[in-house]
């Protein structure tokens, strides 16, 4: 059997070679294993694909962080209101019918 591919190669040294990546990532970016739907793999490949080039994991990490910050500012609302109603805090809905019994509003 005739090896085809594998002798055109064989003069290569590997000795100063390094494992990894061959691409460093950016600082603040962590490489991950992540297993996700076919459905939600072919949304944003699709978006992609209709903006005419880009890339599809870049599209999630931001889908990501926009659902992060929204989550952020609904925490933040939460809180206001929180601390709007603390001093009504005592009262409750039941004050509220015996005053409206005894003719007060």
């Amino acid at each position: 059997m005739k090896k085809v591919a594998a002798e055109k190669y064989r003069d290569i040294d590997f000795s100063r070679a390094k494992r990894g990546a061959v691409v460093t990532p950016s600082p603040g970016k962590t490489k991950i294993s992540i297993r996700l739907d076919n459905t939600i793999l072919n949304y944003f490949r699709d978006v992609v694909d209709k903006a005419g080039g880009g890339n599809y994991q870049t599209l999630i990490n931001d889908a990501l962080l926009e659902h992060v910050h929204r989550r952020s500012a609904l925490d933040v609302v939460r809180q206001a209101v929180r601390e709007e109603l603390a001093p009504y805090a005592g009262k409750t809905d039941t004050d509220a019918l015996q005053r409206k019994r005894r003719g007060r509003r």
